[in-house]
């Protein structure tokens, strides 16, 4: 069986995540991904620039990467929005699962040295 784009985003260990400066040139990062109620959750500081330009413009396009960023798979179209402080420990549990001892690892350590309210939780929802 062939897993259609979302899914195979949704099952990606690193997915090239882009979101959109002002003049509309795009910005990829790649970043974990773990599926959550509110579609497909991203783990992240609160103070990135992915942050910052999905508060202006949620529209953002996904595609499966390898750990450096570089598209292996199509790119799939989406809406992001900016969880509140529940939503994004509901990511981090998510992404703790996912990744396994190095989530938990990850997402510990960020807690301890930033506090939970330094990291946001963004929910992705494919188009």
């Amino acid at each position: 069986m062939t897993l259609s784009a979302p899914e195979q985003i949704a099952d990606a260990r690193f997915v090239a995540l882009t979101t959109f400066r002002k003049d509309g040139s795009g910005v990829s990062t790649p970043v974990w991904v773990a599926a959550v109620p509110d579609g497909l959750g991203v783990w992240t500081g609160a103070a990135t620039g992915k942050v910052t330009r999905i508060r202006r413009d949620d529209t953002v396009t996904l595609a499966v990467c390898d750990r450096r960023g570089r598209a292996t798979g199509p790119a799939v179209h989406g809406t992001a929005r900016l969880l509140d402080a529940d939503g994004a420990a509901r990511v981090r549990a998510a992404v703790r699962v996912k990744y396994g001892a190095t989530g938990k690892l990850l997402t510990t350590l960020s807690a301890l040295r930033r506090g939970t309210a330094s990291s946001a939780g963004i929910a992705i929802t494919p188009d």
